[in-house]
C-alpha cells in the first residue's frame, strides 16, 4: 500500500516502522533526516517527479512516500470488552472518516467501527487520520441493524447523535461499556436505528444553525463523553 505526505511519512517512520517495505524519496532532504531514515535498514529508491505523481496519483505527496505492509482490520470479538466505541453509520467520506479516527484515538476512544459500507480506502483514511489508523482498532460492519443487536448482548448503552436528543451536556453518561452512533451529515440516523439507541444525545448551539461538520460534531460529543 502507497501512503505519501510529509507528515504520514515522518509519523511511521517514528512510531511504525516494521511495516514498511520501501522508501521512495522525491526530493532532497537534510543529512541529520537522511541519516535517521538510513539506520531504519529498509530499501531507499529516489523517484523524479513524474514518477512521484504517478504513485500518488496526483496526490500532494510533498516528496515522501511509502510502501507499507496492508491494514488489518479488526473484527468486533475483539472490541468487546472495550469501554468507549464509535460507530460510523453510512459515512461515506473517507476525509471525514480519517478525521473521526484522528480525533477519537486522541479523546480516549477505544475503536471505531464503520458500519453500512462494503469496503474502505484504506490509503485514504490513513492519510487524512494523519496515521492514528495504525494506532486504534478498525471493524468494518455491514450490517447496522445486527451491529446493534451485538453490541446489546455485550451490555453496551448505546447512545445515538440526533439534532432532537438530549444535550450532551445536561445528561450523566454511563461510565463503562458505552457506544456512540454517528450518522451521515446528509442523512443522519435512520428512525430504525434511533429507535434502537437508548439514549438520543445532541449538541445545543448557542446560535441558530443547521448542522456541524460530522467530523466535528464526533470531536464534541467524544470530549464530552469521556
Amino acid at each position: 500500500m502507497i501512503v505519501y505526505g510529509k507528515q504520514i511519512f515522518f509519523y511511521i517512520l517514528e512510531k511504525h516502522n516494521n511495516l514498511i517495505n520501501h522508501i521512495y524519496l522525491a526530493k532532497e532532504i537534510d543529512k541529520k533526516s537522511f541519516k535517521n531514515i538510513l539506520k531504519l535498514g529498509k530499501k531507499i529508491v529516489k523517484l523524479d517527479s513524474k514518477k512521484a505523481q504517478a504513485m500518488s496519483r496526483g496526490g500532494n505527496h510533498q516528496g515522501f512516500l511509502l510502501d507499507i505492509k496492508p491494514i488489518n482490520l479488526s473484527n468486533l470479538n475483539e472490541i468487546k470488552e472495550f469501554n468507549f466505541i464509535l460507530v460510523l453509520v453510512n459515512i461515506t467520506d473517507m476525509g471525514n472518516i480519517g478525521a473521526i479516527v484522528r480525533t477519537a484515538y486522541a479523546l480516549g476512544v477505544e475503536a471505531v467501527i464503520i458500519s453500512g459500507l462494503k469496503s474502505l480506502k484504506l490509503e485514504a483514511i490513513t492519510r487524512s487520520s494523519s496515521g492514528a489508523i495504525f494506532d486504534i482498532p478498525i471493524v468494518l460492519y455491514r450490517e447496522t441493524l445486527s451491529l446493534i443487536n451485538e453490541l446489546k448482548q455485550s451490555n453496551f448503552y448505546l447512545y445515538g447523535a440526533d439534532m432532537g436528543g438530549e444535550d450532551i451536556n445536561k445528561i450523566e453518561i454511563v461510565k463503562s461499556k458505552k457506544a456512540l452512533f454517528l450518522g451521515s451529515e446528509g442523512e443522519g440516523l435512520s428512525n430504525r436505528v434511533k429507535s434502537k439507541m437508548d439514549k438520543i444525545v445532541a449538541i445545543k448551539m448557542e446560535r441558530e444553525f443547521e448542522s456541524l461538520n460530522v467530523s466535528v460534531s464526533a470531536g464534541i460529543f467524544c470530549d464530552r463523553m469521556r
